[in-house]
């Protein structure tokens, strides 16, 4: 935890597979918003809370031992229809630097990545009579908390009200890992349509502010702007340039990154992905959604209870998002073939990755 574009590529998405469209010679310019912040925050209770899970629950669904949710909608077909959305080449890194300069404060168990070095070029030079002749080579290892950089969300990283997803209770997660829900039950799935809303540029600004709850009427605006659909399958990333923000303010400022007040998605965002069948949600900020989150005091982090615990669709959180937010405002296309499997660590209940965009 927990742009100025024109229409391009798949845009028939509701309901059934994404058709290919030819794309325009030039990016057409998109009007920025006539506002420059998000809707208002809303307040949730925990009865209407309970009530938008209970809308989007998808348990059974699948079958009583499905532990890939909404990743279902990501059918072979669509794969081979995402893969057609390369027309460049170009590629994009979506993590950040797994090293000790990460976003974690060093006060909680998430700390940043630990690399060592085993075997270096010191230890060949202190044998330089034996290590100069013939090949010889250098180690190293990492020590990491599986969610300190960029990171997905496992089904079974959240409980609420005793159960997460298709109704497991707690004692599917031992002490030696998650029994069912495991990140690594899906290291094969989350391959396929990418979907950019890119809010500050739609915006006019540099950055959302923290707290700033993105409704699902700006989600439905962002992407009438930028010419794309939400459809079935796809893997939606959230820019709200909060990553941005804390570079840009200073190496000191990543600690309030990673536990602080952030922007993201509001509760009311559930009614806009959800109905369209997306298979997973990601952003540039530690908690996808808005925080503090719009049902407190009664409920924290309302969307990690919809999304996966009710709906089964995964979120991903640290996403570095600025060179590819660049990119599809300079060419006006917010879609790609989008690559994000976790590791396959056995029992994990999240998992760090190197999530590539290809255009």
């Amino acid at each position: 935890m927990p742009q100025p574009a024109g229409r391009a590529g798949p845009t028939s998405c509701s309901g059934g597979l994404t058709t290919l469209r030819d794309r325009p010679a030039a990016p057409r310019s998109v009007p920025i918003s006539t506002r420059r912040t998000v809707s208002p925050r809303r307040r949730y209770t925990k009865a209407e809370l309970d009530a938008l899970a209970l809308r989007y629950r998808t348990w059974g669904k699948w079958g009583a031992d499905d532990e890939a949710g909404a990743l279902n909608h990501i059918t072979p077909d669509r794969v081979a229809a995402a893969a057609r959305l390369v027309r460049t080449g170009r590629t994009f890194s979506l993590a950040i630097p797994l090293d000790r300069e990460g976003p974690m404060p060093s006060r909680t168990a998430r700390v940043n990545p630990q690399h060592q070095m085993y075997k270096h070029g010191g230890d060949l030079l202190a044998d330089w009579e034996n290590a100069r002749h013939g090949m010889q080579s250098t180690d190293d290892g990492v020590y990491m908390p599986l969610q300190c950089a960029t990171q997905w969300d496992a089904f079974s990283h959240v409980f609420y009200d005793g159960v997460t997803y298709n109704g497991h209770g707690p004692e599917s997660v031992t002490s030696q890992g998650a029994l069912h829900n495991s990140i690594a039950q899906v290291a094969d799935r989350v391959v396929g349509r990418g979907v950019l809303l890119d809010f500050p540029r739609f915006y006019g600004v540099d950055w959302l502010e923290p707290e700033d709850a993105i409704q699902d009427t700006d989600l439905e605006a962002c992407a009438r702007a930028q010419g794309v659909e939400i459809g079935e399958g796809d893997i939606v990333l959230i820019r709200t340039g909060h990553m941005r923000r804390r570079r840009a303010e200073g190496q000191e400022h990543w600690g309030d990154y990673a536990a602080g007040p952030a922007p993201g998605l509001g509760v009311s965002s559930a009614d806009y992905l959800l109905p369209r069948r997306v298979a997973a949600v990601a952003g540039d900020t530690w908690g996808l959604e808005s925080v503090p989150s719009e049902s407190l005091p009664e409920a924290k982090f309302a969307l990690h209870v919809i999304f996966l615990v009710n709906a089964g669709v995964l979120i991903g959180e640290i996403w570095d998002l600025e060179e590819l937010a660049a990119d599809c405002a300079a060419d006006g296309v917010h879609e790609f073939f989008l690559s994000a499997q976790p590791l396959t660590v056995t029992g994990a209940v999240g998992s760090p990755l190197n999530p590539i965009a290809v255009k």
